[in-house]
């Protein structure tokens, strides 16, 4: 287990007022993710979303276990912007859900992670570097770790595969391990389904003409339990 410690010359996150609705339960989650597919959340915060970096699909190949390093763009800088729902088990063996919006920003080789409730609020800033990871949340000290799985399950109970995630949303394999790949049977060109590193993650919608890449995808993992639905704003 990584020693958590303060990191130097991060400002602090200002103090947020709680989001006293209920957050808890499946109906809450069925209830959220409904309206997740269906239309963007509303955002009471005046900030202006950022744009997304579009990124051509790569050609998958079909069912096969590689690693798939040629199937990388060469493209260093991307964002993503979009809303997520988590269920998750805590630490206490209960069931429990988070959701809210998201902004995934790529420079090189260090990727930062925003996650807002859907009042807007930040709930977490995750930043992956080669040479460490940094959680800020909100009226906290910074932590930093090697490992940022271990300071996002600690901090909020779930952890997001952040150094998956910068590779599965392009979408293609992570350059780091074996991966199996599924095309879409209607559409051979697309990928349907990803299984790497523990996790299975199905694309469920591409987005529409003109606009490519992925709109929805699904992630799941059995041990320890976690879904994680995401919708990607074009």
């Amino acid at each position: 287990m990584p020693v958590l410690k303060p990191a130097l010359k991060l400002a602090l996150k200002p103090a947020l007022k709680p989001d006293t609705r209920p957050t808890s339960g499946p109906a809450v989650f069925h209830s959220f993710y409904n309206r997740l597919v269906r239309r963007p959340a509303l955002s009471v915060a005046a900030s202006a979303l950022l744009a997304l970096a579009g990124c051509a699909t790569q050609p998958p190949h079909q069912p096969s276990t590689s690693n798939a390093t040629t199937s990388l763009t060469t493209q260093t800088n991307r964002a993503w912007h979009g809303r997520f729902a988590v269920q998750y088990v805590d630490q206490y063996g209960r069931p429990n859900n988070a959701y809210g919006n998201f902004d995934m920003r790529e420079a090189d080789s260090t990727v930062t992670l925003q996650l807002r409730n859907p009042l807007g609020q930040t709930m977490a800033i995750v930043t992956s570097s080669p040479a460490q990871a940094t959680l800020e949340l909100p009226n906290r000290q910074p932590l930093t770790a090697d490992n940022v799985s271990t300071l996002m399950r600690q901090a909020l109970g779930f952890a997001l595969p952040v150094e998956g995630l910068r590779y599965w949303l392009q979408p293609s394999v992570a350059p780091t391990s074996h991966a199996y790949t599924k095309a879409d049977p209607q559409d051979p060109s697309r990928l349907a389904q990803i299984e790497q590193d523990g996790w299975t993650i199905d694309y469920m919608a591409y987005a529409d003409a003109p606009a490519t890449g992925v709109k929805r995808l699904n992630l799941t993992r059995d041990n320890p339990p976690l879904a994680i639905k995401l919708v990607l704003d074009q």
